[in-house]
């Protein structure tokens, strides 16, 4: 199985085997280093945070040495990461369609500041079930979990673009188009760490994870830049010449271009994901992958009872709960700034793609020099914190009359989103190696939860109080900061990697 997806080089060992000392060993996938129960793995565990340092796994002095187990990595794990990417993307831009346009939405739709509000509203709304995912992920595996994120993206989108003439009718299908594209976010923001360990090699693991977790913030920074080139902003805003082009006909059958476009994209990777998207490979990549974990129930237990863990959850979840709120409005909060809807675009445009292609390189840096996750973070959350600060005094020109120019917009804001956004991957690495061996799907999955119950409590406020946004942009650097003392009391352990690095037969 699987032998026509991958080179004879790699279907070689990730690491060569020694001698046999006997006359023959069990096959791999019947090696008792894979059958060991979870009790063992996390005994083991507990001894790798006294070993492991600076990424280096160090054997305690009088110890035997270990012999390692080998794994195998095929070529099909890029396609698996395209397509899993392709739906975050995806699912991101669809999430983000209405922030971007929505003084378009307006005049097209009859929207209310309420109703922008709730259409970006209903993606942390998404999240109520994200336990159900987590089990689904847990008990079925990936194939099962993604057709399922998939067939929910496309009845969704469909929903988004029925021609009915009621615009009341109208605006509960778009409504409810939006509710079930937020109803796919547990998967696409939580699968990634448990994709990158079931597919990828120790060395590859966080570079995979970065691809497959921002490629939905990606897909939102598009959002961006799609809907005001697309979409001509009303009579007010509009840059293009012809005055009949911003007519509210015609923004309206602008919006709905990029509604059955995103329609067309969502069916097409349906299509492909339902052809080929296999639950794991034939033989596991590391001893991590193939060591069996805690239960779903005795997860949630480890989890809860974890210090440790509470407190990385919270210093995730706060700041990038606050940031991914913000960005949904973008255009909303810096509308009092006199910023039109397409210099609004590229800001959020530049300020998502800088986290992304930034957050990329640094986990490919940390592929290679690990353990060094809380210092990386450390330098993120110090960057963030001094440009939500530089942003925040910048829009209170009551106060402080500091420069409010588009060149220090764009420059704050996309510092912003370059630190904070990048900083995704590398939570989500040091969250697996903190509880390992409690699944990935699991760890990942009640994090984002936590961010979405304080992206939804912002956006909440926001649909009562949407007449002043000063209080909206104070909770930048005040989330930012407290992240930071968080993190800077937290004790880190590599618990995964000590299994991969040291632990043998």
């Amino acid at each position: 199985m699987g032998l026509d997806w991958s080179s004879p080089e790699e279907r070689e060992p990730l690491l060569q085997q020694p001698p046999p000392a006997f006359p023959s060993h069990p096959p791999y996938h019947q090696h008792p280093q894979f059958r060991r129960p979870a009790a063992a793995a996390a005994a083991a565990a507990a001894d790798a945070s006294r070993v492991v340092s600076h990424g280096r796994a160090l054997r305690p002095a009088g110890a035997p040495r270990v012999v390692p187990v080998p794994g195998r990595v095929y070529g099909r794990r890029w396609l698996v990461l395209l397509l899993f990417s392709l739906l975050s993307f995806v699912q991101g831009l669809v999430w983000n369609t209405w922030g971007p346009i929505q003084s378009s939405a307006r005049q097209a739709f009859a929207f209310s500041s309420m109703d922008i509000a709730l259409l970006v509203f209903w993606g942390p709304i998404g999240f109520v079930p994200c336990f159900a995912f987590m089990w689904l992920m847990d008990k079925k595996g990936l194939r099962v979990t993604v057709l399922l994120t998939s067939s929910l993206m496309v009845l969704g989108a469909g929903l988004r673009c029925v021609p009915v003439t009621d615009q009341t009718t109208r605006k509960w299908l778009i409504h409810g188009g939006q509710l079930l594209n937020g109803l796919a976010g547990p998967t696409v923001t939580s699968a990634a760490p448990f994709l990158s360990t079931t597919w990828f090699s120790p060395d590859e693991r966080a570079t995979a994870t970065a691809i497959a977790s921002l490629i939905s913030y990606f897909g939102g920074a598009c959002a961006f830049l799609v809907g005001p080139l697309v979409v001509p902003g009303p009579n007010g805003s509009s840059t293009l010449p012809l005055a009949s082009e911003s007519s509210p006909e015609y923004i309206k059958d602008r919006i709905e271009a990029v509604l059955y476009a995103e329609f067309g994209i969502v069916a097409l990777i349906f299509s492909a994901a339902l052809a080929y998207f296999p639950s794991r490979p034939p033989f596991p990549p590391s001893v991590a992958a193939a060591s069996q974990r805690l239960s779903y129930r005795r997860s949630f237990c480890r989890l809860l009872s974890n210090p440790r863990f509470l407190m990385i959850a919270l210093a995730y979840a706060i700041p990038l709960g606050v940031f991914s709120g913000w960005s949904g409005v973008l255009d909303w909060i810096l509308t009092p700034a006199h910023v039109s809807q397409v210099d609004a675009g590229w800001i959020g445009f530049w300020s998502i793609v800088g986290g992304c292609v930034f957050g990329i390189a640094l986990a490919r840096f940390a592929d290679f020099i690990r353990g060094m996750l809380k210092l990386i973070l450390l330098l993120l959350l110090s960057g963030a914190t001094l440009a939500a600060i530089w942003f925040t005094l910048t829009c209170v020109t009551t106060v402080i009359h500091l420069p409010l120019t588009t060149a220090t917009l764009y420059t704050s804001c996309i510092l912003l989103g370059v630190f904070l956004n990048s900083s995704v991957p590398i939570f989500f690495e040091l969250f697996v190696e903190t509880v390992y061996p409690v699944p990935e799907g699991i760890t990942c999955g009640v994090v984002t939860f936590l961010s979405n119950i304080f992206m939804g409590v912002l956006l909440f406020f926001l649909t009562f109080y949407h007449e002043e946004f000063s209080w909206f942009n104070w909770c930048l650097p005040g989330s930012c900061l407290l992240s930071l003392l968080l993190i800077l009391c937290f004790r880190e352990s590599y618990d995964r990697l000590y299994l991969d690095v040291v632990v043998s037969v």
